[in-house]
């Protein structure tokens, strides 16, 4: 593994210290201001990826194109004071995804810019996912026809490359096994492990098509294969990694010289999961949901904390105006949330899905955080009702390790989250 993150962050000397890495998948500038402090308390690199719907050339659901996505991860980084060389910008889910009901011919030219778009921009870290079905594709798509999909996007990354002269190469993840961004959205008894043979077949037939598009160099820089090590999540319940399930799986490893798993639907695991996925191989760990989850749960709670201490006519009310705008732009949801009136309530608040995630930069949402944020920084929280409230916040405040201001109770929310990951990374 150490080989894998030294590759991936061009750092060795940070890279001997970590088992593993993790990646965080979010677009909220507070979460990863979050991340970043973690790093820099860590001195570790960080990766950091948006997905093919959050980012692409047309902008997707974030309005940021790959490059404006760059300059505001700079700027978070700037004001953290982490230096952009401990940055690893990647992309997630780089493919047709997006544009599964066009034919595959357009779907892949939108890729192909997607892809280009991407690295010219300096995202390092690729991950090609042609696994999902087009609209005039087969029911499940032949092994050698995602490989054939991926190396296509590889080639077109390797000319962006060239075309703009990285002096960092871009490095990629594959596989054809890939969980469905965002976790399941249906309810979940158990998911199946990836076999060894498919892993291994996975691997052998991906090569092959580097091969026949003449990509043996780019080959070698394919350090991650996407399986499934038995994590999931739905709205309501987590899969719990068992290791025992997953022996085969790990042992296939000594056979991909070089290459590492790389664990997607990570979130919510215990930690004690999450040291045992890196201890077994699944070296990248990726986490999405489980970060916004924890700043929803940071703001929720400082939202009944104003409740009891600011005047109703001068509260933000953030709850009241994200279930609102949740129930007036229902289509980031009401697809995934079933059940009757009170189910679909629940689900909209506190869904392990957390698709809260797509309301937090509407304007009106916005509006009231910022509002909410102010409210409490007028004047100092009581610590007994951080005590009722954010009893993990309380004990940080009482030690001394945060100021007990709204921004400083929001990213230690987000980093009790992102410390477990970190901690399961670290070297012994």
């Amino acid at each position: 593994m150490h080989d894998v993150v030294a590759r991936l962050s061009g750092d060795a000397r940070r890279a001997q210290n970590l088992a593993g890495i993790y990646s965080i998948c979010s677009a909220h500038p507070w979460v990863l201001a979050a991340a970043m402090k973690q790093a820099l308390a860590d001195d570790t690199p960080l990766v950091i990826e948006s997905t093919s719907n959050q980012v692409d050339q047309f902008g997707g659901y974030t309005g940021m194109k790959p490059a404006d996505f760059v300059r505001f991860v700079h700027t978070i980084a700037g004001r953290a004071g982490l230096s952009r060389d401990r940055l690893i910008l990647g992309g997630d889910h780089l493919g047709p995804n997006a544009w599964r009901g066009l034919p595959a011919r357009d779907a892949m030219q939108r890729a192909e810019a997607l892809i280009d778009a991407y690295v010219a921009a300096g995202f390092v870290k690729i991950h090609l996912d042609t696994s999902m079905r087009c609209a005039d594709d087969p029911q499940r798509l032949s092994d050698s026809v995602v490989a054939e999909r991926a190396s296509r996007l590889c080639a077109v990354a390797e000319a962006a490359a060239d075309r703009e002269a990285k002096a960092v190469r871009p490095v990629y993840v594959i596989g054809t096994e890939v969980p469905v961004p965002g976790g399941a959205a249906e309810a979940l008894a158990s998911v199946e492990v990836t076999r060894p043979e498919a892993a291994l077949a996975t691997v052998a037939v991906h090569q092959e098509a580097w091969r026949a598009r003449g990509l043996d160099r780019a080959w070698e820089r394919v350090i991650a294969l996407v399986v499934q090590p038995g994590v999931e999540f739905d709205h309501t319940r987590v899969i719990d990694y068992v290791p025992e399930h997953a022996v085969g799986l790990s042992e296939v490893l000594g056979q991909m010289p070089g290459v590492v798993f790389e664990a997607h639907s990570t979130d919510y695991q215990k930690p004690e999961a999450l040291a045992a996925l890196v201890r077994d191989g699944f070296a990248i760990l990726k986490v999405g949901p489980g970060v916004t989850f924890a700043l929803r749960e940071a703001l929720y709670a400082m939202a009944d904390i104003e409740a009891e201490i600011v005047g109703q006519g001068e509260r933000s009310n953030l709850r009241k105006v994200v279930e609102s705008v949740m129930l007036g732009k229902p289509a980031n949801w009401e697809k995934y949330y079933h059940g009757d009136e009170r189910e679909q309530r629940l689900l909209r608040a506190y869904s392990y899905s957390d698709r809260v995630r797509y309301y937090w930069a509407d304007p009106q949402v916005d509006a009231a955080a910022q509002k909410l944020i102010a409210n409490l920084g007028a004047a100092p929280i009581p610590e007994n009702l951080l005590s009722r409230y954010l009893p993990g916040q309380y004990w940080e405040a009482r030690r001394g390790a945060i100021d007990g201001s709204p921004m400083s109770l929001v990213q230690s929310k987000v980093r009790e989250v992102i410390g477990m990951y970190a901690a399961a990374c670290r070297r012994d």
